[in-house]
């Protein structure tokens, strides 16, 4: 029995932001963006939007690409960092709400690989043969995260294009960070599949926290009374802290490790992998794995130029693309690969 991915979707706020528009709130430019992380702009949602609305558009439409009615489903996966509520998470939010029989759900939280951690639970509850369809849901909203007051009008052209010198100053201080990241999900069904050929071949999966200060959030946390005060936000602290060059190094020797393991687990040669969807944390990162795999640019495709870092999101969104564009057929071996905070990092193999 295998894992299929029957179908899959995505949901991408309306609200388009060059980077532009973020050098009208802060002292940055499309150049200093461009060249630090190859993104030309990302999509922010609308106010009161969250990532379990942007999860449901996607759910609704990979449950319609695969052919799939609701009552189907026999659990859901959620993989998000920001849910729309401290708890529950986002799960039993997109079962109500899109009218899911009461089947479980369950909320993860690996951060930039948690659609790559779902995807092995989701497999793991197939093969176990408690589940034969499993919703799978990776979706991110960061423009909660940033601190900009009135900046989220402006840099999506409600507001009047200015910000006071103080905004513009506090805005600036946390630019390394917040012009990294949009809004986005993207959702898969994998169903149970007898005799066929696709399906999941393998994955793995690690984790290191002996540095998880080098990419984490140091307050709103609950080793902190109260968990969060007005003096954390204030200070920034509930904006991610993450140390570039040192995330960096992780991610090229990491992820690509983690492919060399489970191409040799399968049997195969790395060369022989028709696609590696990388999580889409930096341009730089994703050509640094390629050229540490030896896999030429065509092999490694990347949006992050289009929607930034979603975080749970990328994955989904970039394998639904792939789908969309005819770059993934019939028989094709696909690898995903992520790291993220935690750190948590892996990849798994597909066969399409």
């Amino acid at each position: 029995m295998k894992s299929v991915i029957t179908g899959s979707g995505i949901g991408i706020p309306k609200n388009v932001v060059p980077n532009a528009m973020l050098a009208k709130i802060m002292d940055t430019s499309d150049e200093w963006i461009r060249t630090r992380s190859g993104i030309e702009q990302r999509h922010y949602v609308d106010p009161g939007q969250g990532s379990a609305e942007l999860g449901m558009i996607a759910a609704e439409a990979a449950l319609a690409a695969a052919g799939v009615a609701k009552d189907a489903i026999d659990a859901v996966i959620f993989a998000t960092m920001t849910p729309n509520y401290f708890f529950p998470g986002n799960g039993p939010v997109l079962q109500a709400r899109m009218g899911l029989p009461n089947i479980p759900t369950f909320d993860i939280r690996q951060q930039c690989s948690g659609f790559l951690y779902a995807l092995d639970l989701a497999d793991s509850l197939i093969q176990s043969r408690k589940h034969r369809r499993v919703l799978v849901i990776g979706s991110d909203v960061h423009t909660p995260f940033m601190p900009w007051q009135n900046g989220w009008d402006v840099t999506i052209g409600r507001g009047d294009g200015t910000v006071t010198p103080e905004q513009y100053a506090h805005n600036t201080s946390l630019r390394d960070r917040t012009v990294l990241f949009g809004d986005g999900a993207g959702a898969v069904v994998v169903e149970a599949r007898e005799g066929d050929a696709r399906g999941f071949l393998g994955s793995r999966l690690f984790s290191d926290g002996s540095n998880i200060e080098a990419l984490y959030v140091p307050g709103a946390g609950f080793r902190d009374r109260p968990f969060v005060t007005h003096e954390q936000l204030d200070a920034g602290l509930t904006v991610p802290v993450m140390e570039g060059k040192a995330v960096f190094k992780e991610a090229v020797t990491r992820m690509p490790e983690a492919v060399r393991a489970v191409c040799a687990d399968a049997g195969i040669e790395v060369a022989s992998l028709d696609l590696l969807l990388i999580h889409q944390a930096n341009l730089r990162i994703i050509e640094g794995v390629a050229k540490n795999l030896g896999l030429p640019p065509e092999k490694v495709p990347h949006n992050i130029e289009r929607y930034g870092n979603t975080t749970a999101g990328t994955l989904p969104i970039l394998y639904h693309e792939c789908v969309q564009q005819g770059r993934i057929a019939d028989g094709m071996l696909v690898c995903f690969a992520a790291l993220g905070s935690g750190l948590h990092w892996g990849a798994a193999l597909y066969r399409a």
